[in-house]
């Protein structure tokens, strides 16, 4: 997998470069700000050569207030086939709502934490680079503890909406499962559930899950 990272912090940038060179990932580049993050995509686009997935930091220079996040939403308007996974030394939901109603899939936002758990900062990057979601779950909490009284997260049950937090972090249903402690069908009867309650099953060519997961950030 072909990866490009953003990170203004040094350290924290070359201990991921070596990291993910030794996990078998090819990093295409490894920039201080966005300018030169867009500067290295557009060679490498040129080149026919994008990456799957660009790591991208919230705050860079030179304000040091969203310079990352408005990169992440130009990589996803230009090149909405590289996956964006976005870093945080905070939860910030507005930033994470707006990353990810740009309605394309392929992202993830991670608290910096990640980072330091190998396996975890893994998975995401497989599965944003895939095509797929990963949120922080702590992210999650916040948002469901801030939504539940609200409509449409209103209409589900407790385990409907335990289900559709482990969705928004970018489970498949199998883990969801484990981590449930429930049956692999009872996960698939609460998925369709949601999507009922959410008026999703007549949606057709784009993910349904996906469009669940982003009426739960978006509420």
């Amino acid at each position: 997998m072909r990866v490009m990272l953003a990170e203004d912090n040094v350290l924290l940038r070359e201990g991921m470069v070596r990291l993910l060179v030794e996990e078998q990932y090819e990093v295409l580049a490894a920039v201080a700000d966005g300018d030169a993050l867009l500067a290295a995509l557009e060679t490498a686009a040129g080149e026919h050569r994008l990456p799957h997935v660009v790591v991208v930091d919230v705050r860079m220079p030179p304000t040091h207030t969203d310079e990352g996040l408005r990169a992440a939403l130009t990589i996803r308007e230009r090149w909405p086939s590289v996956g964006v996974l976005v870093l945080s030394q905070y939860v910030e939901a507005a930033y994470a709502t707006e990353l990810i109603t740009s309605e394309q899939d392929g992202v993830g936002y991670l608290l910096k934490d990640r980072v330091m758990k190998v396996d975890e900062l893994l998975a995401a990057l497989d599965r944003v680079g895939s095509g797929g979601v990963a949120f922080e779950p702590s992210m999650v909490r916040q948002l469901l503890a801030r939504t539940t009284h609200t409509d449409p997260l209103s209409k589900l049950t407790t385990r409907e909406r335990d289900v559709l937090a482990k969705m928004a972090e970018g489970h498949v249903n199998g883990r969801i499962a484990e981590e449930l402690f429930i049956s692999t069908s009872a996960v698939e009867k609460h998925i369709n559930s949601i999507f009922d309650k959410f008026d999703l099953n007549h949606v057709t060519g784009y993910s349904r899950r996906v469009l669940a997961i982003l009426h739960y950030l978006g509420t």
